[in-house]
């Protein structure tokens, strides 16, 4: 019997070590990519050239976000980011919470039919092409509207939220009715307080997909000064790829300050506020997840 425990024992311990080291292999493949980007948002060109694949530069400079930062439409893509987060996670947040709750209560006439809609779109959509002209014929292209209305209710979200509620307990919603309470106050003063994992989780996910709107913008809005910071992103490293013969000496002073350390700065700038907002949300996100997936 003894000898039993020690070989389990053994097999135990070599699979620690298999998935240890499986585990810390993927960890490198997540953290070291990053870090070679702040690295190389520090270098010099003469550094990024001569060492592709840095992990600490030896001559650390701000030159690359002093360039960035001297750039109006990083300031602009900001501004619109922002105004993207403050004005659409609040929408989306209400819109889904209420969805969520109105179908995971009562037996109403044409729930399931409800329901079965709201599935459907996860498979199958309208297009791009009658969303455009929907957006255009209210008068909303060109505007930041059309980008929060166009992504309003992700209806994954709203299956997890759904899940959630319906893995509350039945009894507390019937007391409170039996105490003369309707339904709005049911929500606001009974279900949400009880559901701050959920909630959190799909503000994070929400103001995630927020803060990289791209997709939407590059289809609804044309004008310069109202490009989302994912947009700026992308026309600054798109300039910075861009190769051809220059003659004009301020013309190559122009391009070269559109180079690696640029895009890896600007990268870094990106993705830097939603870094700042997740340790706040984080002792609720891995609650919020595993109770809104379980039930199906």
């Amino acid at each position: 019997m003894k000898r039993k425990n020690q070989i389990h024992k053994k097999r135990f311990d070599a699979v620690d070590v298999v998935v240890v080291v499986l585990l810390t292999l993927w960890m490198l493949l997540v953290i070291v990519p990053f870090v070679n980007a702040i690295s190389i948002s520090f270098a010099t060109q003469k550094e990024y050239v001569d060492n592709p694949l840095m992990l600490f530069p030896s001559q650390p400079t701000l030159q690359s976000y002093k360039v960035l930062l001297n750039d109006y439409r990083i300031w602009v893509g900001f501004r619109t980011s922002f105004l993207l987060v403050v004005v659409g996670v609040p929408v989306s947040m209400l819109l889904t919470t209420m969805l969520a709750y109105g179908t995971s209560r009562g037996n109403y006439p044409g729930k399931k039919i409800i329901i079965g809609g709201i599935l459907f779109t996860m498979l199958f959509n309208g297009g791009i092409i009658p969303l455009y002209l929907q957006m255009k014929e209210m008068g909303l292209t060109n505007t930041i509207w059309s980008v929060v209305l166009a992504g309003t209710v992700n209806v994954f979200y709203f299956v997890i939220m759904r899940n959630y509620f319906q893995s509350l307990p039945e009894s507390l919603i019937e007391s409170a009715r039996l105490d003369g309470a309707g339904e709005w106050r049911i929500l606001f003063d009974i279900i949400l307080p009880l559901s701050k994992p959920i909630i959190a989780t799909l503000t994070l996910f929400y103001l995630v997909d927020r803060w990289n709107e791209w997709y939407n913008a590059l289809i609804f809005i044309r004008n310069t000064d109202l490009q989302p910071l994912q947009l700026v992103l992308r026309s600054i490293v798109m300039e910075s790829s861009i190769v051809n013969n220059v003659t004009s000496a301020a013309a190559m002073e122009q391009m070269q300050n559109f180079n690696m350390g640029v895009k890896m700065a600007a990268v870094i700038v990106t993705i830097l506020p939603v870094m700042c907002v997740y340790p706040f949300l984080q002792k609720h996100f891995a609650q919020g997840v595993m109770v809104g997936a379980v039930k199906a």
